[in-house]
């Protein structure tokens, strides 16, 4: 838990610890004197993207203000140099971090570049947030709602994503190697370049999402309503098993090994300039398939 008292006390004594003044530190994080004041009495609390960006002026770790990692006011018998005091600090730093993100609604923040959220970030809506280039393999979602904001170029690989909705977000050439997306709608992204590798996709929603250039090898779609989606490029070792398709298109595309099974409204998918290989051919068949966009290889 973050207290204001505590944050505050924290970092009036790391400024110190740099001979770094108020003014100064207001002045790199563009904001006034008083409010740093403000912030160093208690009487208000930094939103944690200023957090952040003070920790990396003030040379400490995000975690240095949590609760958990002790006060630099505290005493360390036999250390009296504030050398040895930093030192000591460092050592004691926790393993995992003792902040949690979890059940808020957040929306216009900056968290671009951060690791290690994994649970973090449980049943809160997120709105606007940036979080380019960010390492959120492992990432725990359950009930969140995400919604027009900014993941690019992160890693979502091993992710877990349950009952949950995500919106007019980015996912531009993000890794997205397998993860698990279970009863979650997702609409309207685009996931340009984005590698959906081993990705598993179970009673959900995947519709109006960009997906131009996307690596789909070993994806699963199972119980899934896709809407208005067109599949380009190469598809292998993929299935599609007691899904509903509205308005889905595959263009331009290579299917190889592609499992097809119980299959809803098949007849209205579009093949336009499709090659498939015999067994996929079978597959596409068996399920009803309009196959005058598509052509055997070899």
């Amino acid at each position: 838990m973050l207290k204001s008292k505590s944050i505050g006390e924290k970092i009036a004594q790391a400024r110190k610890n740099i001979h770094l003044s108020q003014a100064e530190l207001a002045q790199q994080v563009a904001i006034s004197p008083q409010a740093v004041g403000k912030w160093e009495r208690g009487e208000s609390l930094p939103d944690i993207t200023m957090l952040s960006r003070i920790a990396e002026i003030l040379g400490v770790d995000l975690n240095y203000f949590s609760e958990r990692f002790p006060s630099v006011s505290s005493e360390i018998p036999g250390l009296d140099t504030t050398e040895n005091r930093n030192e000591a600090f460092v050592e004691s730093q926790p393993k995992s971090p003792g902040w949690d993100l979890s059940q808020q609604n957040l929306a216009d923040c900056d968290f671009s570049g951060l690791k290690n959220l994994h649970e973090k970030l449980h049943a809160t809506n997120m709105q606007r947030c940036l979080l380019v280039g960010s390492d959120l393999s492992g990432l725990q979602l359950k009930q969140n709602r995400v919604a027009d904001s900014n993941l690019s170029d992160s890693d979502l690989s091993n992710s877990q994503i349950q009952q949950s909705m995500l919106s007019g977000n980015s996912f531009i050439n993000c890794s997205l190697k397998r993860i698990t997306l279970t009863k979650s709608f997702t609409e309207c992204c685009d996931f340009t370049g984005a590698d959906f590798t081993d990705a598993v996709f179970i009673a959900g929603g995947f519709g109006k999402n960009l997906v131009s250039n996307a690596k789909w090898h070993r994806t699963r779609f199972k119980e899934m309503v896709l809407q208005e989606i067109s599949f380009e490029g190469t598809m292998e070792d993929c299935r599609f098993e007691n899904c509903t398709f509205y308005e889905v298109k595959f263009q331009n595309a290579t299917l190889l090994n592609t499992f097809f099974r119980n299959n809803k409204k098949f007849k209205r998918v579009l093949f336009s300039n499709c090659q498939v290989d015999k067994l996929t051919y079978a597959f596409l068949k068996n399920n009803q398939a309009d196959l005058s966009g598509v052509s055997l290889l070899g």
